[in-house]
């Protein structure tokens, strides 16, 4: 557990980063719809953000190693975690997460 606690730490900035480096690619194609006015473009931008925001916060906030697994279940329903990014943690944590058997 502690080694899938210091995994789980380290690979956190890793999922936070590639998954934001997508969000905000579709954002810049909110701000730049041509189809849509400026008005529009802004709000569109901002509810996606907004909504983003509250996944950020569900699945990055408040970490312990007790919850660990929740917020990596957590973070694998909003898309940020993928099966091979838990390749080098136990197989235990990686069946909770995954809710299946291991690959």
């Amino acid at each position: 557990m502690d080694s899938d606690w210091k995994k789980f730490r380290q690979l956190v900035p890793i999922l936070r980063e590639r998954y934001l480096a997508e969000r905000n690619r579709r954002i810049a194609r909110t701000l730049t719809d041509a189809a849509k006015t400026e008005t529009e473009r802004f709000w569109d931008a901002q509810e996606v953000m907004e909504k983003e925001a509250v996944t950020l916060r569900r699945c990055l906030d408040g970490h312990s190693r007790s919850s660990m697994w929740g917020y990596l279940v957590e973070m694998r329903i909003a898309g940020m975690l993928e099966r091979e990014d838990l390749a080098g943690f136990s197989e235990e944590l990686r069946k909770q997460v995954f809710n299946d058997g291991v690959e």
